[in-house]
C-alpha cells in the first residue's frame, strides 16, 4: 500500500480512510452528501496525488503523444490539454487520460492511479520507435484539485497568475502560495476549478494554506458522486481493456482523420461494422440505487449491466451508467434488477447535471 504526501493531513482531519488503487485515501470527512453540496455550491478540495504523471521529452514528444492516443493531440495549442483514450491493439482502453501540451519537446501524461505501471510499460514499448525520453514523475508530484463555482475568486489572491487567463482545458506554469508548479483547469466534478501540480514535499504546505483560507476537503465518496452526476467516466467501472471508446460513448475523442494511431484499425473496423453495445445514462424514480454489475433488462431480456450507479443528492434520485444493447434509444424504459426487483429506469442523455464548469472557447 502507498501513501500520498497528504496522508497525515487526512488522519489529522479525522477522515475515514480506505484503500483505493493501491493507496490509502480519504473516503469522506464530514459526510458525502455535505461534501457534494460544498463543491456544487461553493468550493472544496481533493487530494488526487495518487494519480500518475509521466513526463515525455524530446524532439518527437508531440508526434509520439499523438500516436499513442485516439484524440487529435497534434491539433491543440501549446498550453492546452486534451482528454483522450489510450488503446490496445484491439481498440480496448489501456486507460483514459489527460495529455498536457507544455512545450514543443515537453508533454505530460496524467493517468489513473491503478494503471500507473501498466500505462508506463505500454508507453515505454511504443516509445522505442520515437526520439523521446519518458520519465515517471508520479512519486515526486503532488496534486490537489480545488473545485466549485467559487474556486477562482478564492485562489486568485494567492497565485502570481491571472486565473481568468487559464482557459478550460489549458495550463500555465506559476506559483500558488509561493510554491512553483503547473496550474490547470480541467476538473472531474462538473464544476469550475483548478488542479495544482506541485512538488510532493511541498504538497502538505499548500494543503494547509488552502485550509487556512477556508477551503474544506472532500473525499473519494463525494468525488465519485460528482463525476457521475457530471456524466464523466471512471476507469475500471465504465471502461476497461475489453471496452472501446466508441462503446463508452466518447466517439468525439476518437479522431480517425488525424492519421495513424495505436488501435486505429480495430476501432475503424468496429465503427464500420456498427456498435453492438454502448454506454448510456439511466435515471430512476425510486430510492433503490443501481450499483456496478447489476443486470439491465428490456421486455424480459437481459440487455447489459450497470457500470456505475449512485444516489444523486443534487438531483434527488438515483443515476447510473449502463453498458447496454446499442439498439436501445434515448427515452426508452428499461429495468434494473435491484435486490430481486425489476426497477424501471429511463434511458437519458448525459451529463445528468451541468454545473459551473467552463466550456471550450
Amino acid at each position: 500500500m502507498k501513501y500520498t504526501p497528504l496522508y497525515d493531513e487526512h488522519v489529522k482531519l479525522g477522515a475515514k480512510m480506505v484503500e483505493f488503487a493501491g493507496y490509502y485515501m480519504p473516503l469522506q470527512y464530514e459526510g458525502i452528501v455535505n461534501e457534494v453540496s460544498l463543491v456544487r455550491k461553493e468550493v472544496g478540495m481533493f487530494d488526487v496525488s495518487h494519480m500518475g504523471e509521466f513526463m515525455c521529452e524530446g524532439p518527437d514528444a508531440v508526434k509520439f503523444a499523438n500516436y499513442v492516443v485516439t484524440n487529435d493531440f497534434g491539433s491543440i495549442n501549446f498550453g492546452d490539454i486534451i482528454y483522450t483514450a489510450m488503446c490496445n491493439e484491439n481498440g480496448g482502453f489501456v486507460d483514459d487520460l489527460l495529455v498536457y501540451k507544455i512545450a514543443a519537446e515537453k508533454v505530460m501524461f496524467v493517468v489513473n492511479a491503478a494503471n500507473i505501471s501498466k500505462d508506463f510499460n505500454h508507453l515505454s514499448k511504443l516509445a522505442e520507435k520515437f526520439n523521446v525520453k519518458l520519465t515517471d514523475i508520479s512519486d515526486e508530484t503532488g496534486l490537489i484539485a480545488v473545485q466549485g463555482p467559487l474556486t477562482q475568486e478564492k485562489l486568485q489572491p494567492y497565485t502570481n497568475l491571472n486565473l481568468e487567463e487559464i482557459g478550460y482545458y489549458s495550463l500555465k506554469e506559476g506559483e500558488i502560495f509561493g510554491v512553483k508548479g503547473i496550474i490547470s483547469r480541467t476538473g472531474y466534478t462538473g464544476e469550475d476549478g483548478f488542479e495544482l501540480y506541485i512538488p510532493a514535499n511541498q504538497t502538505a504546505f499548500v494543503w494547509r494554506k488552502l485550509l487556512e483560507i477556508g477551503i474544506k476537503p472532500a473525499g473519494l465518496g463525494a468525488r465519485d458522486v460528482l463525476r457521475l452526476e457530471a456524466g464523466l467516466l471512471l476507469y475500471g467501472n465504465d471502461m476497461d481493456d475489453t471496452i472501446t471508446p466508441l462503446e463508452a460513448s466518447i466517439p468525439w475523442a476518437v479522431k480517425f482523420e488525424k492519421g495513424d494511431f495505436y488501435g486505429k484499425e480495430a476501432l475503424l473496423k468496429q465503427k464500420e461494422e456498427g456498435l453492438k453495445r454502448r454506454l448510456r445514462g439511466l435515471t430512476l424514480d425510486t430510492k433503490l440505487v443501481p450499483r456496478h454489475n447489476m443486470e439491465v433488462y428490456k421486455d424480459g431480456n437481459k440487455i447489459g449491466y450497470v457500470t456505475s450507479g449512485t444516489f444523486s443528492p443534487t438531483l434527488n434520485k438515483p443515476v447510473a451508467f449502463a453498458l447496454i444493447d446499442a439498439g436501445i434509444k434515448l427515452g426508452d424504459t428499461v429495468q434494473v434488477l435491484i435486490r430481486d426487483k425489476y426497477v424501471d429506469a429511463t434511458v437519458v442523455k448525459t451529463p445528468f447535471y451541468r454545473g459551473s464548469v467552463k466550456s471550450k472557447k
